[in-house]
C-alpha cells in the first residue's frame, strides 16, 4: 500500500522512514513535496498538513497522525468527510507525561521554586512542609494518558479528580465527573489543574478567568494540552491578583514562543518547549502499519477517532 508524507513543518520521510521499513515494510512511502498525485494512494501520515494537501489523493480512507493529538489534521480544510483520522495510541508516552507532571505536581507541593530562589540569595530556611494528602488535583481529560497519570499520582498519595465531558467507568485511582456540573464540583476542590483536553471546538479557551476562580485560591496550573485551551491574558491576571500561585506551560497558541512573550519573564510561570512527551518513532511506525492492514481488509483502523467529537 503506497502512503504520502504530508506536513508543512517537519520532514516525516527523515524522522520515520528508517523504522517504516523494518516496522511497515509493506507500506511505500510518497512524498507529498515532491508533487505526488495518485489515485492508488489510500493513506497518510500527517502533521500540520498544508490546506490543499489532501485534494490530490481522490481515494484517500486514513489520515494517521504522528501524535496523540490529531486537531492540527482535523482544521485541514481538504481533509475530505469520510476519511478516518487515526491518533498514535503510546504506552511510553504516557509514561512520560505522567512523570513530568509528577514533578510540576510535587514542585508545587514542595515549593521547589522557593528553594532555588533562596539558593540564589544564599539563604537558609526551611519551609513548613505540606503532605501529598493535602494537595488535590484535577485533571482535564480523561483518556488513556489522563488515567495513567491519575493512577501515578493517587500512589505518590494525591488527592486525584478526573473530568471529561461525558461519563467514565469508575476508577480506583481517583473520583470521576463529568459535564459542566461535575466540572464546577472538581474545579471547587482543586488546588492543582492539569489540562490534557484534546483541542475541539467546545474546549478552545477553557482555561480562562471563570475557570481560574473556581479553583481554591492559590492553585497551579499545569498546561500541557494544546495552546488555544488558554486564555494568556487570563492566566496573567490570575497570577498577578494570588488567585493562582503558579503555572507550568508546556504548549502554547504561538510555537516558537516568541521571544517578547511575557511568559517568557514571569517568575511565577515555568516554561518548557513543547517537550512534556514525545510519541516514540516505533508507536507511529506500529500505527501505520496496522492503519494499512486495517483498510487492505476493508475494516476501520484502530484508535480512528470519532470526528462528531474531534477526539
Amino acid at each position: 500500500m503506497r502512503c504520502v508524507l504530508v506536513s508543512k513543518r517537519l520532514d516525516l520521510r527523515g524522522y520515520f522512514g528508517a523504522e517504516f521499513a523494518r516496522s511497515a515494510p509493506h507500506v511505500e512511502l510518497v512524498d507529498h513535496a515532491a508533487g505526488a498525485q495518485d489515485q492508488d494512494i489510500r493513506l497518510a501520515l500527517a502533521w500540520h498538513p498544508p490546506d490543499d494537501a489532501f485534494e490530490r489523493y481522490p481515494n484517500l480512507r486514513a489520515v494517521c497522525s504522528i501524535a496523540a493529538g490529531v486537531d492540527n489534521i482535523m482544521a485541514c480544510p481538504s481533509l475530505p468527510a469520510d476519511v478516518d483520522v487515526v491518533r498514535v495510541v503510546d504506552p511510553g508516552q504516557a509514561q512520560m507525561m505522567s512523570s513530568f507532571i509528577a514533578w510540576h505536581v510535587i514542585g508545587h507541593q514542595r515549593e521547589f521554586a522557593a528553594f532555588r530562589a533562596q539558593q540564589r540569595d544564599r539563604i537558609w530556611q526551611r519551609r513548613d512542609q505540606r503532605r501529598a494528602e493535602d494537595v488535590p488535583v484535577g485533571i482535564l481529560g480523561n483518556g488513556g494518558i489522563g488515567q495513567r497519570v491519575a493512577a501515578d499520582l493517587a500512589q505518590l498519595g494525591f488527592p486525584v479528580m478526573s473530568w471529561s465531558r461525558t461519563a467514565k467507568p469508575a476508577s480506583q485511582a481517583g473520583r470521576g465527573f463529568h459535564g459542566p456540573a461535575g466540572l464546577a464540583a472538581m474545579l471547587g476542590e482543586t488546588e492543582v489543574l492539569v489540562n490534557l483536553l484534546p483541542l475541539t471546538s467546545e474546549t478552545r479557551g477553557i482555561l480562562n478567568g471563570e475557570l481560574f476562580g473556581r479553583m481554591r485560591r492559590g492553585g497551579y496550573l499545569i498546561q500541557v494540552g494544546r495552546g488555544e485551551h488558554l486564555v494568556e491574558a487570563d492566566l496573567l491576571a490570575a497570577l498577578d491578583r494570588g488567585q493562582l500561585s503558579g503555572a507550568a506551560l508546556d504548549v502554547f497558541a504561538s510555537e516558537p514562543l516568541p521571544p517578547a512573550h511575557a511568559f517568557w519573564h514571569h517568575p511565577r510561570i515555568v516554561i518548557t518547549p513543547h517537550d512534556a512527551s514525545d510519541v516514540s518513532i516505533n508507536a507511529v511506525a506500529t500505527t501505520l502499519a496496522a492503519t494499512a492492514a486495517a483498510i487492505g481488509a476493508g475494516r476501520r483502523p484502530p484508535n480512528a477517532i470519532d470526528r462528531t467529537r474531534g477526539y
